[in-house]
């Protein structure tokens, strides 16, 4: 086996996250605990030269202790080939930026193992890589085409509206057959995105919460039920969703074994899935969430089993 010793983590800064929640924090943490190095940098720091891969890291030393969180060390350029393991873990949004850090990243891939797939990654944004599952979706509409959303929705009565790269519930709406708001939002789209728009049946079922399930090479790990706020659509735990306990149903093991193979082709070790009553959503592949809170309600310690697959992967 390919030992693990030193391990690059391609984030937001440390000092920004809330660690209450942060999956990184938790991956990075259980990889502390094994003994691995870590080293944190931020994805504007990536440089090609000659055909290499540079960055200037530092070494991260990490607490779970809301407020002291972490110590960083001396900055120093690196030639990022020489990390054993890179975790891709900067939030989105899916931008150039981030398409750009895949592209060179994909430099040192797989003799440095970037997980996830930098390439798969670029090739499987969360909101299109679904729809390869359509039998398994709500009706979704993919366009900017303000005619087409109209039609969109007079067909399906209430719909979400939501920009096609965005994350953590931001820019998502309800909107309802009669909307007398509608025209002006989709101006608003207009305006904001020059991608376009995704138009998705409303599903009443997510008054009763919006399932992040937690995939480690292509099964289920943990699953996390997310309870939207009384006066908001959105169930994402950045948005005030209130997370639950919560089982998988056998719908949900199918879905599961639906998607399984094609994460596995992708080389994804870590995926979030969304499950809102019998649907699936969205495909998590850049930074998916959830691991503290399912730990938090008595699940499987998510982060071991993905350093078990890591490793597993360096063998």
């Amino acid at each position: 086996m390919a030992k693990i010793t030193n391990i690059a983590v391609q984030m937001d800064h440390v000092k920004s996250i809330n660690i209450t929640g942060d999956s990184t924090f938790a991956m990075s943490l259980e990889a502390q605990k094994r003994g691995y190095t870590l080293f944190h940098y931020t994805p504007d720091r990536l440089s090609m030269l000659d055909g290499k891969i540079y960055t200037t890291v530092e070494p991260m030393v990490l607490r779970d202790v809301k407020g002291d969180h972490f110590d960083l060390g001396p900055a120093e350029r690196i030639d990022l080939s020489t990390m054993d393991v890179v975790l891709l873990r900067q939030d989105p949004p899916f931008d150039m930026g981030y398409i750009t850090s895949t592209h060179l990243l994909e430099r040192i891939h797989p003799k440095t193992l970037v997980v996830n797939d930098p390439a798969w990654v670029r090739n499987s944004p969360e909101k299109i890589f679904v729809t390869e599952f359509a039998d398994l979706m709500p009706k979704t509409l993919i366009t900017r085409d303000a005619g087409e959303i109209a039609k969109f929705r007079a067909e399906m009565g209430d719909i979400i509206l939501k920009p096609l790269y965005g994350n953590g519930g931001a820019g998502v709406f309800h909107s309802s057959r009669d909307d007398r708001n509608f025209s002006s939002l989709l101006e608003m789209f207009g305006q904001m995105f020059r991608e376009p728009f995704i138009a998705q049946q409303y599903l009443p079922d997510v008054r009763k919460g919006d399932k992040r399930i937690i995939l480690i090479d292509g099964e289920p790990a943990g699953a996390i039920n997310r309870v939207p706020a009384e006066h908001d659509a959105r169930s994402n735990m950045h948005a005030g969703g209130r997370p639950e306990h919560t089982e998988l149903t056998e719908r949900e093991r199918e879905i599961c074994r639906r998607i399984g193979p094609a994460l596995r082709e992708r080389g994804f070790i870590l995926v979030g899935i969304d499950v809102i009553g019998d649907y699936m959503t969205e495909i998590n592949v850049t930074s998916p969430t959830g691991i503290r809170e399912v730990a938090k309600f008595g699940g499987a310690d998510i982060a071991s089993l993905f350093w078990d697959a890591v490793e597993k992967k360096r063998s």
